[in-house]
C-alpha cells in the first residue's frame, strides 16, 4: 500500500518515466549493437576459416594434380608438415580426407584418427562437389565449434577433402565481455540517470509542492502567503499567475463578506419581516423580525406554508414563478388584539436555471389597516350622526310647513325638538373642530398657575344638579405638598368636565365619586376620578378612546353624549404633554387617572 501511495508522487513518475526511456534506448542500441558485433565477428571467424580451408584445398590440388591425395611414402611427411603448419597458424583441427572420406593426415597428435572414414555429413557432400559446407556444432565437451568441409579437385575431379573444425569459444568469450562491459555501463547510465532525474524532477515538482501548499491556504482562508518564483518559465508563470488569482479571489471574497455582512445588517434591523425559502420550499433565512412576527424559532426547519400558517397552493405558485400578496390575520399572546401582516411572496431566479427559492417580506399593516378601518368608521359614524338630527329636524320642520304653526303647543314643542336637535349637532361639530385643531398641532395651551382644590370643586358645582337628582356623593382630596399647578384651566376644566359627566351618567342613584390630586414618586401630577358605577368590560378597554367608540352605543347616544369626549380629552391631556390611563371592572366601579407634567414657573412644555 505504501508502495501504491509512492507511486502516487510526480517526482517518482518523473523518475521512472525518464529511467525507463534510457532503459529501453539503451537495450535497443545495446540489441542492435550486440548483434552487429555478433554478426560481424562471426562473419569474420567464418571468412578467415574458409580463406584458410580454401588455401589448403589449393595447395593439396596442385601438389596432387593429376591423381588422389594419398599418402605415399614422401608424401606423408609432406602432408603431414603442410597440416601441422597449418593448425599451428589457425589454432583449428585440420583433416585431409581421400576420396572414400578416409583420413590421410591430421593436424591432432592423435594419430589413431588416420585411415578412419570420416562420416560427416558436411564431407559427404563435400566429396560429392558441394563447395559451402559449414555448420556450427556443440561437442560433447559442451563446446560450440565450427565446422567447415571442402572438396580437393584435381582437374575436374574430386580426389579428396578437407575437414575443419575450429573452437568458437574465444569468440563467444569475446562477445560475454561486450555484453558484461554494456550492462556494467547500462547501470552506470542508469544510476547517473536516476540521480540527474531526481534533480530535474525536483526542479518541476518543487513548484508544484508550493503550489499545492498554496491551494491548501487558500482552501482554508489564509491568503497572506505566495508561491514563490523560481523561473520564467511555464511554471514560473503559473505561480505568477496563481498569486495574481489568490490576490484576486482575496478581494473578491473581502468584497463578498462585506456585502454579506451589510446583507446580514439590513436583514436583522429591517421593521418589515424577511424569510427566504429553497427550490422545495423549506425555510433556509429569516431575520429577528419575522422570528418575533411569527414566533419562530432561529434553529428553522419549517416549510414556508407552516411559518406563515397558510396553505400550500400559494407557495407553490410562487416556486412556479409568479407574485402574489395576502393579508395575514394572526391572533396576540393575549388575545386582545388581532395583528395584521401583508405577506408579498416574490420567487428567486437564478440565472438560467429556473426559480431557485421564494422570498417572503412581511410588513406590520396593522396600524394602518387600524387607520383606514377607523376612517371609515369615523365617516359613517360622522354620517350618521349628522343624519340622524337632521332627519329629525327635516321631518319637524316638514311638519310645521304642513300646517303645526296653526297650533300653538304642538308647534312650541317641535320647535324645541329642532332647537334640541340643532345644539347636539353644534355640539358635534364642536368637538370635531377641537380634534381637528388638536390633529393639526394648531391648539394653544394657555397656562396659568391654578389652585388645584377650588379647581375641583368647581367642576363638582357645575354638576351639583346632576349629583342631587341621583343622590350620588362626592369627595375632593387634594395633596398637601401640591396645591397648584401651571395648566390651560380652560383645556383642563374640558377634561374635567366630561370626566365628571361620564361618571355620573353610569353610576347609579346612591353611588359615589371620588376625586384626587397627588403628586406620584415620579414627579408628576396624577388627578384621578373615581366612580362606583357599572364598569368598562375588559373587552372595550383597549378602544374606549376610539373616535365614535361607544360600549353601550344605543345607551350613550339616548344620553346626548357625541362619542368623542373621551378622544377630546385624551388629546388635551397630551397637549400637555401627559397621559390618560382607565382602569375599570364590570360592576364595581371605573378610575380614570390624568398624568400630567409639573412645569416649574417661568417655563413651558413642548
Amino acid at each position: 500500500m505504501r508502495g501504491v501511495r509512492l507511486f502516487r508522487s510526480i517526482q517518482i513518475k518523473l523518475i521512472a518515466m525518464v529511467l525507463l526511456l534510457i532503459l529501453i534506448a539503451v537495450q535497443l542500441i545495446g540489441v542492435y549493437f550486440i548483434s552487429t558485433m555478433k554478426t560481424s565477428l562471426t562473419n569474420s571467424f567464418s571468412g578467415n576459416l574458409n580463406d584458410q580451408a580454401n588455401l589448403l584445398t589449393t595447395m593439396l590440388s596442385t601438389s596432387n594434380s593429376g591423381s588422389e591425395v594419398s599418402l605415399q611414402t614422401g608424401a606423408e611427411v609432406t602432408l603431414s608438415n603442410l597440416v601441422s603448419n597449418f593448425f599451428t597458424s589457425s589454432g583449428a583441427e585440420v583433416q585431409v580426407l581421400d576420396a572414400g572420406g578416409k583420413v590421410l593426415a591430421t593436424s591432432n597428435n592423435n594419430q589413431s584418427y588416420i585411415g578412419r572414414k570420416n562420416t560427416s555429413l558436411l564431407v559427404s557432400r563435400a566429396l560429392q562437389g558441394v563447395r559451402n559446407n559449414e555448420e556450427e556444432i556443440i561437442d560433447e565437451n559442451s563446446v560450440r565449434n565450427k565446422v567447415i568441409a571442402k572438396p580437393i579437385f584435381s582437374g575436374d575431379k574430386i580426389v579428396g577433402a578437407v575437414y575443419i573444425v575450429a573452437s568458437m569459444n574465444e569468440l563467444y568469450q569475446t562477445m560475454e565481455n561486450i555484453n558484461r562491459i554494456f550492462v556494467s555501463a547500462t547501470l552506470i547510465a542508469l544510476g547517473l540517470t536516476a540521480v540527474l532525474g531526481v534533480l530535474l524532477a525536483g526542479t518541476i515538482t518543487s513548484p508544484i509542492k508550493a503550489l499545492t501548499r498554496q491551494a491548501g491556504a487558500v482552501a482554508e482562508g489564509r491568503f497572506d502567503e505566495r508561491v514563490p518564483v523560481f523561473g520564467r518559465d511555464e511554471i514560473g508563470q503559473l505561480s505568477i499567475a496563481f498569486n495574481e488569482m489568490t490576490d484576486r479571489l482575496s478581494d473578491a471574497l473581502a468584497v463578498n463578506e462585506e456585502e454579506k455582512e451589510k446583507l446580514a445588517s439590513i436583514l436583522s434591523n429591517m421593521s418589515d419581516g424577511v424569510l427566504a425559502t429553497d427550490e422545495v420550499g423549506s425555510v433556509i433565512v429569516t431575520n429577528r423580525r419575522s422570528r418575533a412576527m411569527l414566533g419562530l424559532e432561529a434553529k428553522g426547519g419549517l416549510t414556508l406554508s407552516e411559518a406563515l400558517g397558510i396553505g400550500k397552493e400559494p407557495i407553490a405558485e410562487t416556486l412556479q414563478g409568479m407574485e402574489s400578496s395576502m393579508l395575514l390575520h394572526r391572533e396576540t399572546d393575549d388575545g386582545t388584539e388581532n395583528q395584521i401582516y401583508r405577506v408579498t411572496l416574490t420567487p428567486i431566479r437564478r440565472r438560467d436555471k429556473g426559480v431557485a427559492g421564494a422570498i417572503a417580506v412581511l410588513q406590520d399593516v396593522t396600524e394602518s389597516e387600524n387607520l383606514e378601518q377607523s376612517r371609515r368608521e369615523f365617516v359613517a359614524n360622522v354620517s350618521h350622526e349628522l343624519r340622524t338630527p337632521l332627519t329629525t329636524i327635516k321631518s319637524y320642520a316638514e311638519a310645521l310647513g304642513d300646517g303645526a304653526l296653526d297650533e300653538p303647543p304642538l308647534a312650541d314643542r317641535f320647535v324645541g325638538v329642532i332647537r334640541s336637535e340643532t345644539e347636539r349637532m353644534i355640539r358635534l361639530v364642536t368637538d370635531l373642530l377641537h380634534l381637528s385643531r388638536f390633529d393639526s398641532r394648531r391648539n394653544q395651551l394657555i397656562r396659568q398657575n391654578i389652585d388645584l382644590l377650588e379647581m375641583l370643586e368647581e367642576v363638582v358645582d357645575r354638576f351639583s344638579f346632576q349629583l342631587r337628582q341621583k343622590a350620588i356623593t362626592v369627595s375632593v382630596k387634594v395633596e398637601e405638598t401640591r396645591k397648584t399647578a401651571r395648566l390651560d384651566r380652560d383645556g383642563i376644566d374640558q377634561v374635567l368636565d366630561n370626566l365628571v359627566s361620564n361618571a355620573i351618567k353610569y353610576t347609579l342613584d346612591g353611588g359615589s365619586i371620588d376625586i384626587t390630586a397627588r403628586t406620584t414618586e415620579t414627579g408628576q401630577l396624577a388627578i384621578a376620578i373615581k366612580d362606583t358605577g357599572i364598569g368598562i368590560p375588559k373587552k372595550d378597554l383597549p378602544r374606549i378612546f376610539e373616535r365614535f367608540y361607544r360600549v353601550d352605543k344605543a345607551r350613550s347616544r339616548n344620553m346626548g353624549g357625541t362619542g368623542l369626549g373621551l378622544s377630546i380629552a385624551r388629546e388635551i391631556v397630551r397637549a400637555h404633554g401627559g397621559s390618560m390611563t382607565i382602569d375599570s371592572e364590570t360592576n364595581v366601579g371605573t378610575v380614570v387617572t390624568l398624568l400630567l407634567p409639573i412645569v416649574p414657573e417661568g417655563s413651558e412644555s413642548a
